[in-house]
């Protein structure tokens, strides 16, 4: 079941140097529940790429959003991209479950937080 979103951030960084991961500011982190090194899918708005990492807490209160190693061949600084996490739970807590849809403005701070999403 879909855990948690954040929606439309922009990328503020692609680092092919850096080990691996996703670093996010732990604001955004702490917003969507995703823990440091949980597993993360990011989709690319711009190019429609879509990966797994996991998540490194970045500095606090900056927006960061950093694509790092071979995934920044994928997602570029300025690109536009969603961070999914998911958790396996049983069907009636799955029934019942409600994700955390972070949706963030123009520098990557917390606009708003939901459970459903718009249609």
């Amino acid at each position: 079941m879909l855990k948690s979103k954040i929606h439309r951030a922009r990328v503020t960084e692609a680092n092919l140097n850096y080990e691996g991961s996703i670093t996010l500011d732990p604001e955004l982190m702490e917003a969507a529940d995703i823990l440091p090194y949980e597993m993360v899918h990011v989709l690319d708005i711009a190019n429609g790429a879509r990966l797994m990492t996991y998540a490194i807490e970045g500095r606090r209160g900056y927006g960061d959003v950093c694509i790092n190693g071979a995934a920044a061949h994928l997602v570029h600084e300025g690109d536009i991209v969603i961070v999914l996490a998911y958790q396996t739970v049983d069907e009636e807590t799955a029934r019942s479950s409600r994700p955390n849809l972070v949706y963030v403005d123009e520098n990557n701070r917390v606009a708003r937080i939901g459970h459903e999403i718009a249609v």
